[in-house]
């Protein structure tokens, strides 16, 4: 075993570490929401989970990124059993240990390649797409700042990453040519090939430090990427399945009672009545002021979410040119937790920071703007629940605050008085046919 040998093993070594320490800590930060059921229906949520993520169904609404989506998609699921091999070359010392292969190890470069091109494609399509094109869901200033860095640092890093493959496979191949040292005749190039005019007249040593310097970059930035991912919106690749999987399965529009509300009515018809005992660290709220207020799920869908925008670009109140942005919603959600978080970290438990997602994050103009159409539900690719959060704030605004709009809370008052929401006696309510 040979220092590169150590010197890798280490790297992915930290890398796994590291990345089992973030992964636990956004597990930690899930659980900080409330509990609720979803184990209900396995059959159905496995079905749901195999079509929409896996086969990406929601998608295909819109079909050219839904074609370039699983051109990354795919590329980046397949591709990964070429790093496999990479990893057991960077441990063992092997080079190109699948080459045992044969024939079959040529069709299978070949179709990575393949793959690798595509993926290049999308992402740069994509590229333009978000900068260039001027669409509306990607120039939205909820993508002003880190977001929008993120989602091309990303595209970028993932262009770096397959020309270095291509770099990679040209430098070796030229080497095979050679017959030089181990590198053997085996794979087939069909795209990095087209690069092998560059390397004409070129030394072996050369070509050896070029083909090394790109299985470097390639195999580290595969690691820093895995790392990258808990803090990026790209997380979703590894989320979307138990998200999709958690669904809400219940029909749209069909809201929960509060178990809150539920326990009071239940005291009230039965004093022998003995609710679950609270949590003192968490008090009971009717609906939700901060993170804690929300499920697990709802802070699952805030760690899932992409960012691409399909649910404020099918939003009426947004494209109305209200404030609401479901997009926004469950961008701002994740910061608080993540806040929320970092402050668990920093205290050992969560210090009083005088803030909450309701007010500090998430105004109650963009909250009262939704029309509860449920349109960012359907429309999220990963079965995102965006609505679920708004009327949890929306019953927190109503329940404790009081602080409902004008017309809402006349309407209260007018059920509590005249079991009707207009302003008419219940003795009155016939009126209208004596006139006829």
């Amino acid at each position: 075993m040979g220092i590169q040998n150590i010197v890798f093993i280490i790297l992915l070594a930290g890398a796994i570490v590291l990345f089992t320490r973030n992964v636990r800590k956004v597990i930690r930060n899930i659980r900080l929401g409330k509990d609720v059921d979803r184990n209900d229906r396995p059959s159905e949520r496995w079905k749901i989970m195999t079509l929409v993520a896996l086969g990406q169904r929601k998608m295909l609404s819109r079909p050219l990124p839904a074609i370039l989506h699983i051109f990354v998609y795919v590329g980046f699921v397949l591709i990964n059993i070429e790093v496999l091999e990479m990893l057991v070359d960077g441990v063992a010392g092997t080079h190109r240990f699948l080459s045992f292969l044969g024939p079959f190890y040529g069709y299978l470069i070949a179709f990575f390649e393949i793959l690798a091109f595509l993926v290049t494609f999308g992402c740069l399509v994509f590229l333009l797409r978000r900068n260039l094109a001027h669409i509306k869901r990607f120039m939205s200033k909820d993508l002003d700042g880190w977001p929008r860095t993120d989602a091309n640092l990303i595209l970028c890093s993932e262009i770096l990453l397959m020309t270095a493959l291509f770099t990679m496979n040209a430098a070796d191949q030229s080497l095979q040519n050679l017959s030089y040292g181990h590198y053997i005749k085996a794979g087939s190039f069909p795209v990095s090939s087209l690069l092998l005019p560059l390397f004409n007249g070129m030394s072996a040593t050369t070509l050896v430090m070029i083909e090394r310097i790109c299985w470097w970059f390639h195999i580290i930035g595969i690691l820093g990427f895995l790392n990258y991912l808990v803090i990026s919106k790209h997380f979703h690749i590894l989320l979307a399945f138990p998200n999709v999987f958690y669904s809400n399965l219940n029909p749209k529009g069909q809201f929960t009672n509060l178990e809150s509300v539920t326990n009071e009515v239940k005291a009230m018809l039965d004093p022998s009545f003995t609710p679950a005992p609270v949590n003192p660290d968490h008090p009971m709220r009717f609906g939700a002021k901060d993170i804690v207020d929300l499920s697990w799920k709802q802070l699952l869908d805030a760690y899932t979410c992409t960012e691409c925008g399909r649910c404020t670009s099918s939003c009426p109140a947004n494209q109305t040119g209200k404030l609401l942005s479901p997009r926004k919603i469950m961008m701002d959600t994740r910061d608080r937790l993540t806040e929320y978080g970092n402050n668990i970290d920093e205290n050992g438990s969560f210090k009083d920071d005088g803030k909450a997602l309701l007010g500090d994050y998430i105004t109650a103009e963009e909250l009262w703007a939704c029309t509860s159409c449920n349109a960012c539900v359907q429309e999220c690719p990963v079965n995102i629940d965006p609505l679920s959060i708004i009327m949890d704030m929306r019953r927190y605004l109503v329940m404790e605050q009081s602080a409902a709009p004008a017309g809402l809370n006349l309407m209260f008052t007018n059920v509590e008085n005249n079991g009707a929401p207009w302003q008419f006696s219940p003795a009155d309510r016939l009126n209208w046919a004596k006139e006829a």
